[in-house]
């Protein structure tokens, strides 16, 4: 028998890809037939085990993947930790079954396992729990902290400190309007835009993303809190009125939605990006996984969803939530239909975005007055403006507010970091942006296409742990959209298992494979000296599209200091450069 290999034992603290409740979470890989074998005897011994420790109302569930499936217990929030123990007693113990070792004792087993969740039960939070429930506000907890209601109507305590529900002055406890946005591209700007419109209702935003946290537009905290971290901190700020949470692919697998309520989410866009983990291997699991968000809307609130994307036209209908579409052509789409019908819609109509809403059409906002469209040229935040009017009016904003958010919200580093940064440096324009994906270089290329330059260049490159036919996808795309200039760059810090020199070998090869010459082809060694090379290139009507993952910063500054010096294309930098290393474009020591 083929070895089966487990992996990503966790805990799963909210609505899931499997359910709508809490549970525990594995994956098992191996030859299919021993894999169906293994899940049958698994489900044996997990039923077994569930009575033996007490849980008889607790269920497995299971879902198949290609070379694998997914092995899953309910289970109360409290106890999540040794629900973990427990499913993966009953997968060694299906291992041992099914290669013709002596199985573990169930009854020892189970004494050990009852001890475990003795010691970790928590009846106090539980009774919290129900009694927010009671009271119609959200509940939810972590390691540490258990909060009830959200933002400034939010109370948090210690898990070890929880009070009686009795003594809680329920009056001071209330929900926030809330949001949550994911897709395979889009996110990050629409939860941005989103966030502008609140402060133009003057409101107190607070939104969570790749980049940070932002409340009341400041940002309180740096990186990636695109997952439940991130949500949290934002739910228990007692200062943000409106939440606007960006709900990444990775954390709705790895622990579920943050919360199990919201007003509104946002599927902005499916496409295959990120394949191959948690037991997502195909466009179609994808798309479920990204569609977990509607677990949260339930009937009074709002899925939006694109009516462009396919995937998600075909499954939008079947998940018995209300869904508003938007649309940027909606004879191609078939949403004309769905607004005859009266459907909560958002399309562009000419130059105009116009939203349907209780069978009341109503323009918002031309295209020309929203800044990151660059008067239309980028389709794709149309696109994103569309959803997030959907998204706002949801929030309760007014059309106002939501049309005075998009005519304020600019492309700059400052509010949209690494997402279509435009700078003007005496007739060449610079693009600084964060495509890593064929979705997102369609996207990107449709709009370098619309815009009048001469000629254009592009900086290649992607991480190691994108598959070998997914980064040809990307060649072949960036071949097709006709650069005069392509420099490859070596990005140190993201070979993620490969060999350096690797994923530009693998690029150059296909471009070379493709009909580029020398003339077309460029290298770097790093990302700032790829930039630097693309500026020496450039000549007034230039086009040049810097996708940078790792050094944006230095990206900004040498951009700035070239527009704050004058600097004019063709001549020498009329300024020095820290000596950078050329494996990563970090200013070396000394």
């Amino acid at each position: 028998m083929s070895p089966i290999e487990i992996k990503d034992s966790r805990r799963l603290t909210g609505p899931n890809i499997l359910w709508d409740h809490a549970g525990a979470v594995l994956e098992v890989y191996g030859p299919e037939a021993e894999v169906e074998v293994l899940v049958s005897a698994w489900r044996r011994h997990v039923r077994a085990m569930l009575d033996e420790v007490g849980w008889p109302s607790e269920e497995p569930a299971y879902r198949h993947f290609p070379g694998g499936a997914s092995l899953a217990i309910s289970a109360h929030i409290d106890v999540l930790y040794s629900a973990t123990e427990v499913n993966e007693w009953a997968v060694e113990a299906a291992l041992a079954e099914i290669s013709g070792r002596e199985t573990p004792d169930l009854e020892e087993g189970a004494s050990g396992l009852r001890r475990e969740i003795e010691g970790e039960r928590s009846p106090a939070l539980l009774v919290l729990r129900d009694a927010a429930r009671e009271h119609d506000v959200v509940f939810f907890s972590d390691d540490h902290r258990a909060t009830i209601g959200l933002g400034k109507g939010s109370l948090t305590f210690g898990v070890k400190e929880l009070p009686d529900p009795g003594s809680i002055d329920w009056s001071r406890v209330s929900d926030i309007p809330v949001a949550m946005i994911t897709g395979t591209n889009g996110k990050s700007t629409t939860v941005r835009l989103v966030g502008a419109m609140v402060r133009a209702e003057g409101l107190i935003e607070g939104y969570s993303s790749t980049d940070g946290i932002v409340v009341d537009g400041v940002t309180v905290e740096r990186g990636d809190y695109s997952g439940p971290e991130g949500a949290r901190a934002v739910l228990r700020n007692k200062r943000v009125e409106a939440a606007v949470l960006e709900t990444a692919r990775g954390g709705m697998l790895r622990r579920g939605l943050p919360i199990p309520r919201a007003d509104a989410a946002l599927v902005t866009n499916v496409a295959e990006d990120h394949l191959g983990e948690f037991g997502i291997h195909d466009l179609p699991s994808l798309i479920e996984t990204k569609l977990v968000v509607h677990r949260a809307v339930g009937q009074k609130g709002v899925l939006v969803l694109n009516a462009d994307d396919p995937g998600l036209r075909a499954r939008g209908a079947d998940l018995g939530v209300p869904v508003a579409w938007f649309s940027l052509d909606i004879d191609r789409s078939g949403l004309r239909r769905d607004i005859l019908e009266g459907s909560e819609a958002a399309w562009l109509e000419g130059e105009k975005l116009v939203r349907m809403r209780n069978w009341h059409r109503e323009e918002v906002i031309p295209v020309g007055e929203i800044p990151v469209t660059m008067n239309g040229a980028a389709r794709h935040n149309i696109a994103n403006a569309l959803s997030a009017i959907l998204v706002g009016g949801r929030l309760g904003l007014s059309l106002e507010a939501m049309a005075e958010g998009l005519r304020r919200f600019a492309a700059s580093p400052e509010e949209n970091p690494g997402r279509g940064n435009l700078f003007e440096l005496n007739g060449v324009t610079a693009l600084v942006d964060f495509a890593h994906n064929a979705h997102g270089f369609r996207s990107l290329f449709e709009m370098a296409a619309a815009l009048p330059v001469k000629r254009r260049l592009i900086i290649l490159g992607q991480a190691g742990d994108r598959s070998n036919a997914s980064i040809l996808e990307q060649v072949s795309i960036t071949w097709k959209a006709g650069f005069d200039r392509i420099i490859i760059k070596e990005m140190e810090v993201y070979l993620r298992g490969r060999r350096k020199g690797e994923i530009p070998g693998l690029i150059e090869a296909e471009l070379r494979r493709l009909g580029a010459g020398d003339a077309v082809i460029g290298h770097a060694d790093c990302e700032i000296e790829a930039v630097r090379q693309a500026l020496r290139w450039a000549r007034p009507g230039d086009l040049l599209l810097l996708l940078v993952y790792a050094e944006r910063k230095e990206t900004f500054e040498l951009l700035r200091e070239l527009q704050k010096s004058g600097w004019q294309p063709g001549e020498p930098f009329k300024f020095s450069f820290p000596a950078l290393s050329p494996s990563t474009g970090t200013p070396r020591a000394g």
